[in-house]
């Protein structure tokens, strides 16, 4: 077991290493914050440093803890957020000063502000906005008839719903929905409002109009490059060169290329920089569709595949040790069901502080996805076993070791692949959510289509890691055929 450990840690120390001297720029899964970490990515590459971009980033944990912990160097945050959500200061107009004061012992700080305030705002369909006479929040408090759907992150941050409906009095009891998939919902009237930026460029697409927040609610969100103080001062520099140069109307329209007119993240931001004076890095080809695809599914299946085989590594020697106890065998396998109780996306995030972002904390994930399954297909097997050749193997002098070996394994094998059969499939879903953290796979063209409300770029990974499934089963169901003897397949049920 000793081995094992220090095997495992020596691959976790390589698929964390990252390019020596590269800044890693991040960004979180919205398209303004594709736009902006593309600016600053593009700002830095052409005056000669190295970037590493991990983008689509799940929200303002998980970009805050990878920050902290040093996986990222930089990305955009807003002022709102720094003093509600990360600082808990409470200050509705926050200074730079002012937070950076406070930010100085966690080594990090925030630059000049961009120039644009991108506030909440709750947003439905102006014609519906009209036809039901609503201009302001204040207008709602008597409309439990509307349908109210807010992204998840609004939903339970304190300067979101909470205190909006302590403010408003509001009665409604909303659902959580992804934002991105909020404009299309309403778009299609299945929902009458949900929280909106301000410079959202889905506002114009779909038609939408802000209603009035008439009691000075929500709090000023000036976008600001978020950094470490460990950040190397030219690259501070070259960044803060971007202040003040983008107002509410700028920004509303670099996302409006992006999101209506379909441009790509490094046309807008290229075409930025080029208007703004600044150098520019040489425009490159980007991948074709078969080597984005490619690459997606080599990592897909590197994610899913590593941690199988530690799953595999760990959960069917343990189950070997614990299966003759009953009260240590439940007890293992009630410890790996609480793991399945845990969401794929908390999980992932609370191994941030841990693993840092990437590769690793997704593998560890997906290894705790996989235990229980392997885990309960192997004591199962092991324990259902007829006790009559368990007695007939001590009867002819096997010793345990000869009798795992010889006889309970092999007669355990069928559901013990199916157990390792069910966890492979179950990574392989689960590893979409890898891209929340920076692990790429074929979850990142999902994050991004979710950001851009594009349904190809969403099929471009979900139809894939599909076919990866049905793959993976038809190849277990050759390997069951290739080492386990015919009449012991036609003896099992369906696992």
């Amino acid at each position: 077991m000793g081995r094992i450990i220090q095997a495992v840690l020596a691959l976790f120390s390589i698929l964390v290493a990252l390019p020596s001297g590269a800044i890693t720029v991040a960004s979180k899964n919205f398209n303004e914050s594709y736009v902006l970490a593309e600016i600053i990515s593009q700002r830095l590459e052409a005056e000669g440093f190295e970037v590493e971009r991990r983008f689509g980033l799940g929200g303002t944990l998980v970009c805050y803890e990878a920050l902290a912990s040093g996986e990222v160097d930089v990305y955009v945050e807003y002022t709102g957020t720094l003093s509600q959500v990360i600082l808990k200061t409470g200050e509705l107009t926050p200074s730079v000063e002012s937070l950076n004061q406070a930010l100085g012992p966690r080594g990090l700080s925030v630059l000049p502000s961009l120039g644009f305030n991108n506030t909440y705002a709750l947003a439905m369909k102006a014609s519906l906005a009209e036809q039901e006479g609503l201009a302001s929040i204040s207008d709602l408090r008597e409309r439990t008839d509307l349908d109210i759907a807010f992204s998840l992150e609004f939903l339970n941050r304190e300067d979101g719903w909470p205190g909006l409906r302590r403010t408003y009095g509001l009665p409604q009891t909303p659902t959580g929905i992804e934002h991105g998939l909020a404009y299309q919902a309403i778009n299609e009237g299945k929902i009458d409002v949900t929280d909106a930026y301000s410079t959202d460029g889905d506002l114009a697409r779909y038609g939408l109009t802000t209603l009035t927040d008439d009691r000075g609610y929500f709090p000023q969100y000036l976008a600001v490059p978020f950094v470490r103080n460990d950040l190397p001062p030219r690259a501070r520099d070259l960044i803060a060169d971007l202040s003040g140069r983008l107002d509410d109307a700028r920004m509303r329209a670099l996302n409006g290329r992006v999101v209506v007119d379909g441009d790509s993240f490094a046309e807008v931001a290229r075409d930025f920089l080029m208007v703004e004076g600044f150098a520019v890095v040489q425009a490159q080809d980007r991948a074709r569709f078969w080597q984005r695809l490619a690459g997606n599914t080599l990592t897909h299946l590197k994610l899913t595949a590593i941690a199988l085989g530690l799953g595999v590594l760990c959960g069917v020697p343990l189950a070997i040790v614990v299966f003759r106890s009953p009260s240590v065998s439940r007890s293992v396998v009630y410890v790996a069901g609480l793991l399945q109780t845990i969401p794929s996306i908390a999980l992932l995030a609370l191994m941030i502080p841990i693993f840092g972002i990437g590769t690793v904390p997704a593998i560890v994930a997906l290894f705790l996805y996989s235990i229980l399954p392997i885990l309960r297909n192997t004591i199962t097997a092991l324990i259902t076993i007829d006790p009559l050749l368990t007695r007939v193997a001590e009867a002819i002098g096997l010793t345990h070791a000869q009798q795992l070996r010889h006889v309970l394994i092999p007669m355990a094998m069928p559901t013990m692949l199916a157990g390792i059969r069910t966890a492979a499939v179950i990574s392989i879903g689960t590893a979409t959510l890898a891209a929340f953290i920076g692990a790429g796979g074929l979850g990142e063209p999902i994050v991004t289509g979710l950001a851009l409300n594009d349904t190809g770029l969403i099929l471009q990974g979900a139809i894939p890691a599909a076919m990866l499934a049905i793959l993976v089963e038809l190849a277990f169901e050759l390997l069951e055929r290739a080492v386990i003897k015919p009449h012991m397949l036609q003896s099992q049920l369906p696992t």
